[in-house]
């Protein structure tokens, strides 16, 4: 996998459910957190793009479970991107540290609302054409 950002984390206590483990909700935020940080990365906020009229959302979104991840635990988000179409596809692995173990392996489909409809964004075009 090509990946173009990445992002460690810790697991905190209130992330694991009753089995000592991460709940799996939480894999969903922490992939979500690092797309928000890599268009930081970019020059550009989330929240700045919704104020321009410019909502990016998921369409669609699908994990697979492979290792569990246990409070304290450190492990890094990845991050690669695709375009297909107007669909800008993130492929997100998270990885324990420090032996790399594959937790979570996930496709999230992501396209952009326009002033509420949806459309191709030049904007984001731009700002990862180098990438794309």
């Amino acid at each position: 996998m090509n990946y173009i950002f990445e992002l460690p984390f810790r697991v905190r206590d209130y992330e694991c459910d009753l089995q000592g483990i991460v709940n799996n909700a939480n894999y969903q935020h922490y992939t979500e957190h690092t797309r928000h940080e890599f268009l930081l990365s970019r020059g550009v906020s989330f929240a700045s793009l919704h104020e321009r009229g410019i909502d990016a959302v998921v369409a669609r979104l699908s994990m697979s479970f492979k290792t569990p991840l246990r409070s304290g635990d450190s492990f890094v988000c990845r991050l690669a991107l695709k375009k297909e179409g107007i669909r800008y596809v993130f492929q997100q692995d998270i990885y324990r540290l420090p032996d790399e173990r594959v937790v979570v392996r996930a496709t999230i489909d992501t396209v952009c609302l326009i002033n509420g409809r949806l459309s191709d964004c030049p904007e984001l075009n731009e700002i990862f054409k180098d990438v794309l």
